[in-house]
């Protein structure tokens, strides 16, 4: 099935649309790049920069499963990726974008995230470029994932290390505003609009803060004491 593409501007790198309040360090905001559909120098799934087996085209994965996919983020660049997609999360602005001035055109779409494990498995490097990755909604749209201007704590990196060779992994997160507060139902990897795409379906679930270690109170020591045995 072909996916119509939802390019969502959520906010410009200006910080016009969504600004953060306090220091120009924490005031960066999401934007979209500016593509109308994907790459279109991406190479097909035939195409491959190693001898493994790729996934087919048209695969349909359950989240936490892997494929192995051939990618070309630019002309006379090819490589190899296993792709892992292991949490679908969802959120609120009130609970992840807390403190940021937000308009009504970011305020009707619904934030989700997106995790997965990124692993180069060609021997082409591919450090920096974006996770190749789109979120599908309930209206069958695939939606862009958001980018920002600085680092956004709750949900990063959305692009690989700028240093990611052969054998290196990646832990990611993508950041999806769904239009029209619709419902994040899967993710996708579409190379080109001429691939069927390879998608990953299942349970979406509320985002939890990481718990912060709590430290020892005053007259405590570090370390840990493992229990004694009796003879």
């Amino acid at each position: 099935m072909r996916h119509p593409v939802v390019l969502l501007a959520a906010a410009l790198l200006s910080g016009s649309l969504l600004a953060g309040c306090g220091s120009s360090s924490d005031s960066g905001a999401p934007s979209s790049s500016s593509p109308a559909s994907p790459s279109a120098s991406t190479t097909s799934a035939t195409a491959s920069a190693t001898s493994l087996p790729l996934t087919p085209e048209g695969t349909k994965l359950t989240v936490g499963s892997p494929a192995t996919v051939s990618w070309s983020p630019k002309q006379k660049v090819t490589g190899t990726l296993r792709i892992r997609v292991t949490q679908l999360q969802r959120t609120t602005y009130q609970q992840t974008f807390s403190g940021w001035k937000l308009d009504p055109q970011t305020t009707s779409r619904a934030p989700y995230f997106i995790r997965a494990t990124v692993t180069n498995v060609g021997d082409t490097p591919l450090g920096g470029y974006p996770v190749p990755l789109y979120g599908l909604d309930d209206a069958d749209n695939l939606v862009e994932a958001s980018t920002f201007a600085s680092s956004f704590q709750p949900c990063q990196p959305g692009v690989l290390p700028k240093r990611f060779p052969k054998g290196a992994s990646a832990s990611v997160c993508l950041v999806v505003l769904v239009p029209d507060k619709g419902k994040l139902v899967g993710v996708s990897y579409r190379p080109t609009d001429k691939l069927q795409p390879i998608t990953w379906t299942g349970p979406v679930k509320p985002y939890t803060e990481p718990k912060t270690p709590k430290k020892p109170g005053k007259g405590a020591k570090g370390g840990a004491k493992a229990g004694g045995s009796k003879g």
